[in-house]
Order: structure tokens, then C-alpha cells, then sequence
């Protein structure tokens, strides 16, 4: 069972309206942990955090991107923009694959304009759209590459998903942990926030030719395409030289300053709101270059600024 403790505040004229309770592990280069609060060795359900983590088993299954524009969209949760479109439309091509080969649900842009430009054309969901859509057509390809069932790889047993499961074990140095059912249907593997951000310190000190450094260079190089416009990640390493990260769905995220320095946490009540101050607050506190420069989370009041969200007293008390 997780353990949850006061990570952030939303502070509103001087008044702390509300509280986000969370966990949070932060690790030295050499692994120890440096700080934690709240459970950090309790299995979560990581989301989309732990796709880079699937992308190097990709890579291992005998995945090819194209270049970097297509490995950033098979780690991504993108949000439907016209340049995440267009880049999955080419790795579907490139392999020969259609769009209903895509066993992800179809959705609608996440992007509220990208939304809006489709809905005023008169077109519905598609699969495409759906922020997941990246990754699944780097397992089409996986799958057309080692001769494997493409119409069944979401299922747990299929060749794919016991190799993706054994790489992100291996990779977070975790244990098995009973999986889970992703919102895009694949499986999650459970990890810990200590195994979560173990992991993204091997991608961020991985060396060159290594496959997690070519997952590395592609996030580190195109945080927009494996994220989105005005989105947490992509805010956070355009501002912090040499930053990678990953959010996921119910208040996960998970990153690595280039020294190896890592970090994760999780919020209890899901929500993307805490997300942001809560990195920067970790990151201004391990001196992180350029930290300074990371964005206040505003409250307003009347259209003025009357408050902020902000990382607990005792938060990150480094």
C-alpha cells in the first residue's frame, strides 16, 4: 500500500486552498537515495513513464526508426498536433502498416486547437490522434521485423510484451510485479518510485552507440514531439540543460539530470496541476542550470495573479 504525504500547495490569497499529496524518491548518482518522502518502494503503476524504458526494448526486438523524429514518437504521449500526426503517418508508411493496424482506441487530439481544427473539418476519433499512437506503431514495426502476430500484440503472452516486461524489470532492476491494463490497452509493468527513477538514470548516463542512449538523444533532442505544446516536459528540458524526462497518466513523472542525479513521484489524486511545481522545486533544490528560469504555476483571481502552485515546506528539503 502507498503512503502519501503533502508534496504541493495551491496557495490563493495567502491562503492554502488546497493540498497534493503524493511520494517522492530522489536518488544521488551512485543510487543511493537522497531524499524520499511518502512510499517509494511500493509497486505504482508508472503509465507512460515508462515508455522510454519500453522504446530500448524496441530497439533490443529489432526496432529501426527511421531518425530521432521517429524514436521520440515511440516514447511519446503526444497530443495530436499536426507534427505528431504527420511523423506517425510516416512510420506507419514506412513499414507498410495502416492505421487500423493499430490496436490503441481511437481519441481525439489531446491539443485543444489540434482538437478543434479536426472537429471543424467534420472528422471524429481515429486512432492516429490518440497520444499513444507513436508507440504502438513502433511495435507494428518490432512485430514486421522479427516475423511476430501484428493483430495480437497487445496481449501480454505475445513475444513483444514478456521481452518490453523483462526490459523494463531489468532496466529499473525490479522484480515481477502483477501487471495491469494501460489506457491505450497494452500492459503496464508495475515498478517502484526507486526502481522508476533508477531507470531514467541509466538512460540519462547511458554512453554512445548504447540503445539507451539513442532513446536518450531522441527525447533530450525533440521533448516537443514526445510531449506537446506548453506541456510540463517540454517546458522543463528546453529550460534545463541536458534534462530528460517523462510524465504519465495519474500524476507520475519520472527524470535525470545528466550527472546521473534522478528523481520520481507520484501524486495521489492524479492530477497534472502539481506536476510541474514540484520538478522545479526538486530541480532549483539540486542547483540544476537553468532551474532559476523554470515558470511559476500561477493562481488567478479575476484574471490577476492572487496566489501560486507550490512545492510544500518540507517537500524537498535538500
Amino acid at each position: 500500500m502507498m503512503h502519501y504525504v503533502p508534496l504541493v500547495e495551491v496557495v490563493r490569497s495567502g491562503f492554502v486552498e488546497c493540498v497534493h499529496h503524493g511520494a517522492l524518491a530522489i536518488l544521488a548518482p551512485g543510487g543511493q537515495v537522497l531524499h524520499l518522502r511518502g512510499s517509494i518502494d511500493a509497486p505504482i503503476y508508472p503509465r507512460s513513464t515508462n515508455k522510454p524504458l519500453q522504446a530500448v526494448g524496441l530497439l533490443r526486438a529489432g526496432y529501426k526508426p527511421a531518425d530521432d523524429e521517429h524514436m521520440a514518437l515511440a516514447t511519446a504521449s503526444h497530443e495530436g498536433e499536426p507534427d505528431h500526426v504527420a511523423i506517425v503517418t510516416g512510420m506507419l508508411d514506412g513499414i507498410g502498416a495502416t492505421e487500423e493496424m493499430l490496436q490503441c482506441p481511437p481519441d481525439l487530439p489531446l491539443n485543444e486547437a489540434a482538437r478543434a481544427r479536426v472537429i471543424h473539418r467534420g472528422e471524429g476519433p481515429r486512432k492516429i490522434y490518440m497520444n499513444c499512437s507513436g508507440k504502438h506503431a513502433a511495435m507494428l514495426a518490432a512485430c514486421i521485423e522479427q516475423d511476430w502476430p501484428t493483430e495480437s500484440y497487445l496481449d501480454p503472452a505475445h513475444p513483444l510484451q514478456v521481452h518490453l516486461a523483462a526490459t523494463v524489470r531489468e532496466i529499473a532492476e525490479e522484480p515481477e510485479h502483477p501487471s495491469g491494463v494501460d489506457g491505450c490497452g497494452l500492459p503496464i509493468i508495475p515498478v517502484t518510485l526507486t526502481g522508476l527513477a533508477r531507470a531514467f538514470q541509466k538512460l540519462v548516463t547511458a554512453t554512445d552507440g548504447t540503445f539507451e542512449h539513442q532513446v536518450t538523444s531522441a527525447i533530450s533532442t525533440h521533448p516537443y514531439l514526445m510531449s506537446g505544446t506548453g506541456k510540463p516536459d517540454v517546458i522543463l528540458m528546453r529550460t534545463v540543460p541536458g534534462f530528460i524526462c517523462k510524465s504519465g497518466a495519474e500524476g507520475v513523472f519520472a527524470g535525470a539530470l545528466p550527472d546521473g542525479t534522478a528523481f520520481a513521484f507520484k501524486f495521489a489524486d492524479g492530477h497534472e496541476r502539481p506536476r510541474l511545481p514540484l520538478a522545479a522545486a526538486v530541480l532549483h533544490a539540486l542547483g540544476a542550470q537553468g532551474a532559476d528560469k523554470l515558470p511559476a504555476t500561477p493562481v488567478l483571481g479575476g484574471g490577476q495573479r492572487v496566489g501560486e502552485v507550490r512545492a510544500a515546506t518540507d517537500a524537498v528539503p535538500l
